[in-house]
């Protein structure tokens, strides 16, 4: 079993920066390939970035890329997303995700084998 715990949500302002941290539990960590998703109300969750478990490969959807960066530290236990240059549109829960065992970096939710709780991340105008 893997437990997530994002952590680093909050409100800023169109233009701003934040960084979104996801802690994971568990000892396979390093072999986990790891991704972001977010939810806006009344939308399917979607694909935002992904890190391969050596983090040497990174996946961006096409609304984040030059914007947000995907980044890992295996002696931590952690993935973090950085996001600059935020949009209104980019208000959503952000949730982290664990894929297992994989040497692939897959960017659909069903890929994915465990899920964090969900952060807030909101962008006012």
């Amino acid at each position: 079993q893997v437990q997530l715990v994002e952590s680093g949500g909050g409100l800023v302002q169109a233009g701003g920066s934040l960084r979104l941290s996801c802690a994971a539990s568990g000892r396979t960590f390093r072999r986990n390939a790891m991704g972001w998703f977010r939810q806006a109300p009344g939308k399917e969750r979607e694909f935002v970035a992904a890190i391969s478990r050596s983090g040497g490969t990174m996946r961006y959807s096409d609304s984040v890329k030059g914007r947000f960066t995907i980044s890992r530290d295996n002696a931590k236990n952690t993935v973090y997303l950085q996001m600059n240059s935020l949009k209104p549109e980019d208000t959503a829960v952000y949730y982290c995700a664990a894929d297992e065992a994989t040497i692939s970096v897959p960017t659909t939710p069903s890929a994915f084998d465990y899920w964090g709780q969900g952060t807030q991340v909101t962008v006012s105008s």
